[in-house]
């Protein structure tokens, strides 16, 4: 009984820590969260992506195991990395991932999974995107990024609307077909092992909370921008129709708002609790200002406000060089988001955004692989020197952690939790 309230305790200290430094509080101490890429964990644990990514078991011990020697103050489950998953996205016959033991051993075995970006709607399809985004998803997206999911090809939706006595005839042809009737076969397995997944997944978050660790973010929510570049059209293509095609993109921007708008609407997360969102084309050296200004920043706002109207703390996860943008950050809801930086003038950042935001991020991961312990050690002071005094500061890497030496990352976590408190 005494350790489980210990444990209780420990629990509620580290949600607490995390929530007051996000509300610009000091805490009793600097918290520290774990990034969402953690591939140190597997490799900690003896255990290859390979492996952790088609044997769920190996990836749960990994985590736990992770926990217990460094002690954050967030837990985290599978998924982030694909651990787990590995059969489920081998049988869907995806087109634009490169996991680590797919088959063809095409990437490392202790690789992060790879997007391989290409365009998935084409110049002549515009009309169709902005006009039946449903439609274009089922006949054209969907068959586009998964093998198993090519028979959707057939489907013709617009030709349904017949007189009400025949209707359904172009239905039945597309199903009667075999190659969609196998499609469908697979998918209802795809739904059992998926069903089998998340079930262990509730189990394991189970277990990390109770262990003490609370879990502070959920699957991520993408910028409109970034799910068009990153998923639509591609970084090229997209970079291209900020000048060649602005009334469309405005309309796409706007109408996939809306619905992420809804979703959050329908599904709001536990409050206080961190809501992942990563910018990967908001960076200085992607798009003018002036583009950032009129397609990147307003639907992103709108979605940060949502998420606190449910009492989430959006975690806006900026990446590569941002030091032109502070000036829209310092709109942001005074107390209420963590802006993650993975490179910045992190002294400016903080003068800027001490009164605003919470600040988190820049301390370089591969110092903890090819840097001495003295090093680590170091930069971790550094970086609490500029970023702690006041509160608003929660500890995070740059970005992932991957080839980490075990006694770099013992020797900064104990930095942070003696050096860190206030």
């Amino acid at each position: 009984m005494a350790e489980t309230k210990k444990t209780q305790e420990l629990y509620g200290e580290r949600l607490k820590r995390v929530q007051d430094a996000a509300a610009l509080k000091e805490p009793d101490r600097v918290p520290i969260i774990i990034p969402g890429t953690n591939v140190f964990a597997n490799l900690d644990a003896g255990y290859t992506m390979a492996e952790v990514i088609y044997d769920h078991d190996k990836a749960r011990d990994a985590i736990k195991k992770f926990l217990i020697r460094y002690e954050p103050d967030s837990g985290y489950v599978t998924g982030t990395g694909f651990e787990g998953t590995g059969p489920m996205i081998e049988k869907s016959g995806i087109k634009h991932v490169r996991w680590a033991g797919m088959p063809g051993d095409v990437i490392d075995k202790n690789s992060v999974h790879q997007f391989i970006e290409y365009e998935t709607f084409f110049e002549d399809e515009f009309d169709q995107v902005t006009r039946n985004i449903g439609e274009f998803s089922a006949t054209k997206y969907l068959p586009r990024i998964f093998k198993l999911l090519e028979p959707m090809e057939k489907f013709n939706f617009t030709s349904t609307l017949q007189a009400f006595h025949t209707g359904y005839q172009p239905l039945g042809r597309a199903f009667a077909d075999p190659e969609v009737q196998n499609m469908i076969k697979e998918l209802v397995e795809l739904d059992a092992m998926w069903g089998k997944y998340y079930g262990e997944l509730g189990e394991l978050a189970g277990e990390v909370e109770g262990m003490g660790f609370p879990i502070m973010a959920g699957p991520p929510t993408f910028c409109p921008f970034d799910f068009y570049s990153d998923y639509l059209r591609g970084t090229m293509l997209a970079s291209l129709d900020l000048y060649e095609k602005e009334e469309y993109l405005e309309v796409f921007l706007r109408d996939h708002c809306d619905r992420v708008l809804e979703q959050i609407k329908n599904n709001p997360p536990p409050p206080g609790r961190l809501c992942f969102m990563p910018m990967h084309k908001g960076m200085d050296t992607f798009m003018s200002d002036e583009h950032y200004a009129r397609f990147y920043w307003p639907t992103l706002m709108e979605i940060v406000n949502a998420w606190i109207d449910c009492g989430a703390i959006p975690y806006i996860y900026t990446e590569a060089k941002y030091d032109t943008r502070l000036k829209y950050l310092k709109d942001l809801p005074k107390g209420k988001t963590v802006v993650h930086f993975e490179w910045i003038d992190i002294v400016n950042a903080k003068k800027e955004l001490k009164d605003v935001a919470c600040i988190s991020g820049v301390y370089p991961a591969q110092l903890l692989t090819h840097g001495t312990k003295q090093q680590v050690v170091d930069e971790a002071k550094r970086l609490m020197d500029i970023c702690a005094p006041g509160g608003g500061y929660i500890f995070d890497f740059d970005g992932g952690i991957y080839d980490s030496k075990r006694e770099n990352m013992e020797a900064l976590f104990e930095t942070i939790k003696i050096y860190g408190k206030y």
